[in-house]
C-alpha cells in the first residue's frame, strides 16, 4: 500500500502485465464477434492497441479511442440482438481498459483486471446457447493465464463488488479463484 489506505502502489510494468493478461483472456472471443460482424475491425483494433501497450508502447489517446470504438461495437451488436458478439466486443474494450487501472483501493477497479475474462466467458456462454459450463471453462483458462504479477496486483484491491449480472458473477468467481 502507498501512504494511505485509499491508494495502491502500481508501476507501469505492472499495468503492462495486467493489460497483457486482459488481452490473453479477451483475444479468443474475437472469433465470436467476427462471426457476426466479419467486416467490423474495432474489437480487433482494441485488442491490438492493448497488446501494443503491454509490449511497451505508450499509453496514448489511441488506446482510449480504440476502447471506446470497441464499446460502440458492443452497443451496436447488443442493439442488433447479437448478445454474444456484444460481450466479445466488451471483452476487447475491457482489455484496453486494463491499461487505465487506477491505483485506487476500490472494488470497482477489479473490473479493469478481470473484466475482459468475464466478458469473454459470457460471450462463449451465449454463443453456446447460454451454457454456463462453457463460461466456467473460460474462467478456468483465465485463472491459468494469470501470472503471479497479475495476482499480486489483484490482491492489493478489495474483492470484486456485488452486482453486474452474469458478468459480475463471473468476475467474482475468477476473483475468488485467484485470491
Amino acid at each position: 500500500m502507498a501512504d494511505d489506505s485509499t491508494t495502491i502502489e502500481l508501476s507501469r510494468s505492472e499495468l503492462r502485465e495486467v493489460t497483457g493478461y486482459a488481452v490473453a483472456c479477451a483475444r479468443p472471443a474475437l472469433a465470436v464477434f467476427e462471426r457476426e460482424r466479419p467486416d467490423d475491425r474495432r474489437p480487433r483494433a482494441a485488442i491490438d492497441a492493448a497488446q501494443a501497450f503491454a509490449d511497451g508502447a505508450e499509453r496514448t489517446k489511441v488506446l482510449r479511442d480504440c476502447a471506446w470504438a470497441a464499446h460502440r461495437a458492443a452497443q451496436e451488436t447488443r442493439d442488433a440482438g447479437q448478445a454474444a458478439a456484444s460481450d466479445a466486443a466488451r471483452a476487447a474494450a475491457s482489455a484496453c481498459g486494463a491499461a487505465f487501472l487506477h491505483p485506487l483501493a476500490k472494488a470497482t477497479q477489479v473490473k479493469h483486471i478481470l473484466g475482459s475474462a468475464a466478458h469473454a466467458a459470457r460471450a462463449f456462454e451465449l454463443s453456446a446457447g447460454d451454457d454456463p459450463t462453457v463460461g466456467a471453462d473460460h474462467i478456468a483458462q483465465s485463472r491459468v493465464l494469470a501470472h503471479p504479477g497479475v495476482v499480486d496486483v489483484l490482491r492489493r484491491y478489495p474483492a470484486a463488488p456485488p452486482g453486474g449480472g452474469r458478468v459480475g458473477e463471473l468476475i467474482r468467481q475468477l476473483d475468488a479463484a485467484l485470491r
